[in-house]
C-alpha cells in the first residue's frame, strides 16, 4: 500500500474560510432576532438562523476538500453526504435554541451550547469524511483528531460566548464579527487539523460500490446551490424583518397606526431631542355604548375613522399612536404649553363632528390629558402617567374637555389609588359603620321614617367622605358587596329597635344602579329580611332618576316585584337627573324626595315655582314627598305653605350613628 501526500491550494482554503465567517456572521445576525420575539416568529428565526450557520459549515467542510488536493478521485456517496449536511443543520438548531432559551444570558448555558455546536460540527465532519468514495483507505491519528476536537470546542465556546454582548443587536457589532471570526476559525481548524491527523493510502483498485457523484461537477454545484441558499435565507430574513414582520410588530393592524412597540422606539429615538414636547392621551367618550348597539364591526370603522381623523389633525408636526381599544396617543416635539392647548382645542372641535359610518350618523366626543416635558417627565413612562391622571381628570369634569397635568391631580390620583386598596379590605376590617338621619313630619311632630347613611371609619385618615369612596365603590363594583352588608345591618337595627320599643318607622336605604344588574335584587333584600325578621314595609329603597331611566324596563320589573313583597321605593334627587315626566307614573314608586338644591335656593322664585310643581305631581300621583335639606324656618314655612309636611335636614337632625340617634329619640319623645 502507498502512501499519499496532500497539497493545498491556498485560495481555496481562504475561500472555505471566508464561507464560514459568513455563515456565522449571518446566523448570529438572525438569532438576534430571537431574543425579541415569541412564539412562531421565534421558532422561524431560529430555525432560519440554524439552517443558514449548518450549511454554512457543511459548505465550507466540501470546498475544504475541494482545497485538498488528493492524487487520486474522489466521488461521494449520496445518502451519507445528505446525512452529514442534515446532522449540522440539527445540531445547530438544538445549539442556537439553547443559547436563546433563557431571558437572562447564563454562561454555563451558552458553555452548553457550544459543547453542542463544537459536536455537531465534529459530527458533520467525520460522517462527510466517510461519504467519501475512492481508491484509498483513511486512517485516523487519535492524537490529531482528540487536538482537532479540542479546538473547535475552545473556540466555538469563546465565540458563544460573546452573545450575552450583543444579543439584542440585529445590526454590525464588532463583538458579533469577532465572534463569527472565531467560530469561523474553529470549523476551518478543526477542518484542516483532522485532515493532518489523517493518513491516506490505496491499494491500487478500486471496489465496486454504488453509484459515485463526480467532485468537480456535482458536487461543485451543490457547494455553490448551498451558498446561494445561505445568501437568499439571509437576506430573505432581513427584508422580512424590514418590511413585514418590523411593521407587524410596530403597527397597529385595525388603524396602521403605530403601536405600543412603535410608541417606545418613538420615544428612545426622536421625541426627547427637543427642548419641549407635549403628550396626549385621547380617549372616546360613550364608545363602548357604540359597540353594545351597533356591533363590534361598525365600532372597528369609527376607530378608523378617529385616527384618519387624529393624523390629519396632528398633520406631521408629531406622531399618533394607537395604544389599544378606544385610547389614542400624540406625542408633539418640540411644542409649548400655549401651542398644546390650541391643538387641544382643535382636536376636540374636529373629533365631535359627526361620522357617517354604513348608513348611521354616528357622534361621539373625546377627552384629552395632556402632559408636557421635561415640566412633567423626562422618560416616556412618566409623561404616559401624567397624561393619563390628566385625561381622568377632564372625563370626571364632564368630557369633551382636555386637562393639563398639575401636582394636585397627581396628589389626587395617588390618594385615590390609595383608596381603592384600602376600601377592598375595609369590609373584611368592618370600618364601614351606618348613621340615620330622621325624617320628620312637621305638622304632627313624630319621626316618620329614617334614612340610612355609610360612612367609612379609615384607620389612618379618619372619615372619608362618601363624596369620595362611593364614587371608587361604584366603579370597581364593590358597591354591591358593601350594600349587601348594609342591608342586613340596617334590617337587623331596625328589627331591635322595633323590639325595645324605641321608634317604629321604615328605614330607606340607597341603591346603587349596580345593584340592578344581574336581575337577583328581589333574593339580596328578601334575604336580608327574613335573617332579620323584619316586616317588607319598614324597608324603603331610594333610587336616583338615572337608575330609574338606565334600562327602564329591567328596573321596572324588579322594582314592581319588590313592591308587591311590600318594600317601599322612593325616587331621590328628583329634578335634578334625566327622567321624563311622561314615564314617571310608570316607575313603582311611593315617595318623591325633593333634591336640596331647589330647598338651598328656594328663595329664588324659579326655584319655588319648581318646588311647587314637584309637590303637585307627587300630589296627583298619589305619592308621598319629602323635602331634603332643611336647615331654616323660613324653609319649613315655605314647603308648609305648598303642601310639604315631611322634611329631612339639620333643623331637625343631622346624620347620627345609633347611640347618638338613641339619645336624639329620647329628647324629641321629651
Amino acid at each position: 500500500m502507498d502512501q499519499m501526500g496532500i497539497h493545498y491550494n491556498i485560495w481555496i482554503v481562504l475561500l472555505s474560510f471566508a464561507i464560514a465567517v459568513t455563515a456565522a456572521y449571518s446566523a448570529l445576525n438572525l438569532i438576534s432576532q430571537v431574543f425579541r420575539s415569541a412564539g412562531r416568529v421565534r421558532r422561524l428565526w431560529l430555525l432560519s438562523g440554524a439552517s443558514v450557520l449548518g450549511s454554512g459549515v457543511w459548505a465550507m467542510h466540501f470546498v475544504g476538500i475541494m482545497a485538498s488536493r488528493l492524487p487520486v478521485e474522489v466521488s461521494y456517496h449520496p445518502g451519507r453526504t445528505a446525512l452529514s449536511l442534515l446532522v449540522s443543520i440539527v445540531l445547530c438548531y438544538l445549539a442556537l435554541g439553547l443559547a436563546s432559551s433563557a431571558s437572562r444570558v447564563q454562561p454555563l448555558r451558552l458553555l452548553a451550547a457550544g459543547l453542542l455546536l463544537s459536536g455537531g460540527m465534529s459530527g458533520m465532519h467525520y460522517i462527510g469524511m466517510s461519504a467519501m468514495e475512492m481508491q484509498a483507505t483513511i486512517h485516523y491519528n487519535l492524537f490529531y483528531q482528540g487536538a482537532a476536537v479540542l479546538f473547535a470546542v475552545l473556540f466555538v465556546c469563546l465565540g458563544i460566548l460573546q452573545l450575552r454582548r450583543f444579543r439584542m443587536n440585529s445590526g454590525f457589532s464588532l463583538w458579533k464579527l469577532l465572534s463569527a471570526l472565531l467560530i469561523g476559525l474553529s470549523v476551518t481548524g478543526m477542518h484542516y487539523a483532522s485532515i493532518r491527523g489523517s493518513e491516506f493510502s490505496y491499494s491500487g483498485w478500486l471496489e465496486p460500490g454504488l453509484p459515485l457523484m463526480k467532485t468537480d461537477v456535482i458536487l461543485l454545484v451543490g457547494v455553490s446551490m448551498i451558498t446561494l441558499f445561505m445568501l437568499a435565507v439571509s437576506g430573505g430574513a432581513v427584508l422580512l424583518d424590514r418590511h413585514v414582520l418590523e411593521r407587524m410588530a410596530y403597527h397597529d393592524p385595525l388603524t396602521g397606526l403605530p403601536n405600543r412597540h412603535g410608541l417606545e422606539r418613538y420615544f428612545n429615538q426622536d421625541f426627547f431631542g427637543k427642548t419641549t414636547g407635549a403628550v396626549f392621551f385621547v380617549d372616546l367618550d360613550r364608545f363602548k355604548s357604540i359597540n353594545d348597539t351597533l356591533g363590534h364591526d361598525i365600532g372597528d370603522m369609527l376607530l378608523q375613522e378617529v385616527a384618519r381623523r387624529l393624523r390629519a389633525g396632528v398633520d406631521g408636526r408629531g406622531k399618533v399612536f394607537r395604544l389599544g381599544g378606544d385610547e389614542f396617543l400624540i406625542a408633539l416635539p418640540d411644542c409649548t404649553v400655549e401651542r398644546a392647548q390650541d391643538e387641544a382645542l382643535n382636536l376636540l372641535q374636529e373629533l365631535k363632528k359627526y361620522y357617517s359610518i354604513e348608513q348611521n350618523e354616528l357622534y361621539v366626543t373625546a377627552s384629552l390629558g395632556i402632559s408636557m416635558a421635561p415640566l412633567h417627565g423626562t422618560d416616556r413612562s412618566s409623561l404616559m402617567k401624567a397624561a393619563d391622571t390628566a385625561l381622568y381628570t377632564a372625563k370626571d369634569s364632564g368630557k369633551n374637555k382636555f386637562s393639563i397635568f398639575d401636582q394636585e391631580m397627581n396628589r389626587h390620583q395617588l390618594r385615590r389609588m390609595s383608596l381603592e386598596k384600602d376600601l377592598r379590605k375595609a369590609l373584611a376590617r368592618s370600618e364601614f359603620m351606618v348613621v340615620y338621619q330622621p325624617k320628620w313630619d312637621s305638622l304632627m311632630n313624630v319621626t316618620v321614617g329614617l334614612e340610612a347613611l355609610l360612612r367609612w371609619r379609615h384607620p389612618e385618615h379618619g372619615i372619608i367622605s362618601p363624596v369620595e369612596f362611593i364614587p371608587i365603590a361604584e366603579e370597581t363594583g364593590l358597591i354591591v358587596p358593601i350594600t349587601y352588608w348594609m342591608l342586613h345591618e340596617v334590617c337587623s337595627q331596625n328589627m331591635l329597635w322595633h323590639r325595645e320599643r324605641v321608634v317604629n318607622v321604615a328605614v330607606s336605604i340607597n341603591m346603587s344602579a349596580r345593584m340592578f344588574e344581574g336581575g337577583g335584587l328581589y333574593e339580596i333584600v328578601e334575604e336580608a329580611l327574613i335573617r332579620a325578621g323584619l316586616e317588607p314595609h319598614f324597608l324603603e329603597l331610594e333610587i336616583t332618576e338615572s337608575i330609574a331611566m338606565n334600562n327602564m324596563e329591567e328596573t321596572v320589573a324588579q322594582l314592581s316585584k319588590l313592591r308587591l313583597l311590600g318594600v317601599r321605593v322612593s325616587l331621590d334627587d328628583f329634578g335634578t337627573g334625566f327622567s321624563s315626566l311622561g314615564n314617571l307614573d310608570e316607575i313603582p314608586v311611593n315617595t318623591l324626595k325633593i333634591d336640596q338644591i331647589f330647598i338651598r335656593k328656594s328663595k329664588m322664585h324659579s326655584k319655588k315655582a319648581i318646588i311647587s310643581n314637584i309637590i303637585a305631581i307627587a300630589s296627583n300621583l298619589n305619592m308621598e314627598v319629602v323635602a331634603e335639606g332643611v336647615e331654616t324656618s323660613e324653609q319649613i314655612e315655605l314647603l308648609q305653605s305648598l303642601g310639604c309636611n315631611v322634611m329631612q335636614g339639620y333643623y331637625y337632625g343631622k346624620p347620627m350613628p345609633v347611640h347618638e340617634l338613641g339619645e336624639w329619640f329620647i329628647a324629641n319623645t321629651a
